[in-house]
């Protein structure tokens, strides 16, 4: 099966030459989404918490555009900016799901693009 590229209406705009998603084999994959919102393009105020809400919003609503949602997520990836805001952003990423939880791994990438402070990418199944 090849790789098809969904419609995202509900994704903020990509700032750089990327799909928000991809599909293949019965997977879907999210790109990294960071704290900016879809519809005023405005990104979430510096700091980690609000971020973090948007990006799990952001990626609910992606899911959304193509049938599925959070409960379908198989893996996820956290990069955050400075690892010490883990415990916060734990917290609310687990808020968006019922369980059971995702796979995940969690990373400090020192610096994320645009200055963000998390970003998250996602890796759902059909």
């Amino acid at each position: 099966m090849p790789k098809s590229v969904p419609d995202t209406p509900s994704a903020p705009e990509s700032l750089a030459p990327y799909s928000v998603a991809t599909e293949a084999a019965g997977l879907v994959f999210l790109s990294g989404q960071v704290g900016l919102d879809p519809i005023s393009g405005e990104r979430s105020p510096d700091e980690v918490g609000a971020q973090a809400h948007q990006v799990m919003r952001n990626i609910g609503a992606v899911l959304g555009d193509l049938g599925l949602g959070y409960e379908d997520i198989a893996k996820t990836t956290v990069f955050l900016a400075d690892i010490n805001d883990f415990a916060e952003v734990n917290e609310i990423y687990k808020s968006y799901f019922d369980g059971p939880f995702p796979a995940r791994s969690a990373v400090q990438a020192g610096a994320l693009p645009g200055g963000f402070l998390v970003e998250i990418e996602v890796v759902a199944a059909r």
